[in-house]
């Protein structure tokens, strides 16, 4: 499938970060992926992690993305549980992808959350 780079849009805010327009709190980064603090915190820990390539949403990642990306991005997320000290205690991974799921930025990103007991996925 070919990308279709009129559907991502170059100025949302984590094209902005990686362009380094705007900064942001890093907590890990390789040549794939960069990971950083959310600026809402829904948890004590709460952390982003981006594809550096222009994936608009998951099912684009999905699609798109080569085999060492894929892992990349899985092995990042595995990375900041572990620097964040979440990992044997458990922590929750969320991908939103497309309106119905409520995805603010249109780039992929991974909310990694943790810290605390949190609850049930949906009420």
């Amino acid at each position: 499938m070919v990308i279709d780079m009129n559907d991502y849009d170059e100025e949302n805010v984590f094209s902005k970060i990686l362009k380094k327009e705007i900064r942001c709190n890093k907590v890990d980064e390789n040549n794939n992926n960069l990971s950083f603090e959310d600026i809402s915190k829904q948890a004590p820990v709460h952390v982003l992690t981006i594809p550096k390539k222009n994936y608009k949403d998951f099912s684009d990642f999905a699609e798109n993305a080569s085999d060492s990306e894929l892992s990349s991005f899985l092995k990042s997320i595995s990375k900041v549980a572990n620097k964040k000290g979440i990992s044997k205690t458990g922590y929750r991974i969320i991908i939103n992808c497309g309106p119905d799921s409520n995805q603010e930025v249109q780039h992929l990103h991974a909310h990694i959350l943790g810290g605390k007991n949190l609850g049930p996925i949906l009420k």
